[in-house]
């Protein structure tokens, strides 16, 4: 792709002159957009040393609407919270972080805290970033980026592998 030439400079595969404040971050693209498209580098896997146990949950769908997360916009826009009254964020869990489909799922936190690793069969391994009114014991909500993906998952009752923290 890059070949050398005098000068301090990088010949690019089209016969261009590359100077050598370009080459970093030619290739830092060439390394970087491979995993930008393919997804991110940021998996959720199991953590190294935790003890796995399968458990038997009741298995819905959630996305980031006011019909699965109780929120309403005022008179002027602002989207806040139907029980409380108080602004929310759209998309952002109670950890804190973006929601993102195969990754967030929602769990009674006193039981499983934020960052406890499930594999849900026909979902993937997801970690436990969030938390609902309506989430108890052992049942989990799955995150996704629409409504009508949420309720082709419907409710579901079905093994989860569950990783705890040592």
């Amino acid at each position: 792709m890059l070949s050398s030439a005098r000068g301090g400079c990088f010949r690019a595969k089209d016969g261009s002159m590359l100077s050598t404040m370009t080459r970093p971050f030619y290739i830092a693209w060439l390394v970087i957009l491979p995993v930008v498209l393919l997804g991110g580098c940021a998996t959720v896997r199991p953590p190294a040393h935790a003890q796995a146990s399968d458990r038997t949950m009741m298995v819905t769908a959630y996305c980031k609407c006011k019909k699965c997360c109780g929120w309403k916009r005022t008179w002027y826009g602002k989207p806040v919270d139907v029980r409380t009254g108080k602004t929310k964020k759209i998309g952002r869990t109670a950890s804190g972080t973006r929601a993102k489909e195969g990754r967030t799922i929602a769990a009674d936190t006193s039981k499983y805290p934020f960052g406890t690793v499930m594999y849900v069969k026909g979902y993937g391994y997801g970690r436990v970033e969030d938390r609902g009114s309506k989430i108890t014991q052992e049942k989990i909500d799955l995150f996704f980026r629409s409504h009508n993906r949420a309720l082709q998952w419907g409710r579901r009752t079905m093994t989860v592998r569950v990783w705890t923290r040592q």
